[in-house]
This record gives structure tokens, C-alpha cells and sequence, in this order.
């Protein structure tokens, strides 16, 4: 438990800021999800736009500091390779 005052606003500072990135990063975990299904899916149309949405959400967690900005480019990179990667039928 924190003795001084100063410690006590930085342990509510920090619980705040916790539950800030779990939001986001569960958004971004969504995010990436839905665009991998619409990828398997292989709508074009409905990828391009999941991708999109993906890419944004991603960019602005690594903006807000709550993912690593290589981290960040490394999801984007992983993303479009996957919807450009050709699709063979099955």
C-alpha cells in the first residue's frame, strides 16, 4: 500500500490508466479479429473495409502509447499480407 499522498494519486493515476489499455487493446484484439474473418471469408469488399477499420484501430492505440508503434506496424503488415495473399480454392 503507498505511505505518501503523492504515491496514492500515482496508484488511482495508474489503476485509470490500466483500464484505459485493456479497453483499447481488447478493442484492437476485436478489431483484428473481425478483419481475419472477413479475410477468410473472402468477400473483397467486406475485407478491404474490416482491414480498414483494423488499421485504424491499431494506429491509434499505438498513438495513445498503449501498443508499441512497431508493434503496431508489425499487426498492419500482417494484415494486408494476409488479404493480398492469393486465395486458391478449396
Amino acid at each position: 500500500m503507498a505511505n505518501t499522498r503523492s504515491a496514492q494519486k500515482r496508484n488511482r493515476q495508474a489503476q485509470r490508466r490500466r483500464l484505459r489499455n485493456v479497453a483499447v487493446r481488447s478493442g484492437v484484439k476485436s478489431a483484428i479479429k473481425s478483419a481475419r474473418e472477413a479475410i477468410a471469408s473472402r468477400d473483397a469488399q467486406k475485407a478491404e473495409q474490416a482491414l480498414r477499420q483494423a488499421v485504424r484501430a491499431i494506429n491509434k492505440a499505438a498513438s495513445k502509447g498503449v501498443i508499441h508503434s512497431r508493434n503496431a506496424a508489425r499487426r498492419v503488415a500482417r494484415l494486408a499480407k494476409s488479404l493480398a495473399a492469393p486465395r486458391t480454392s478449396a
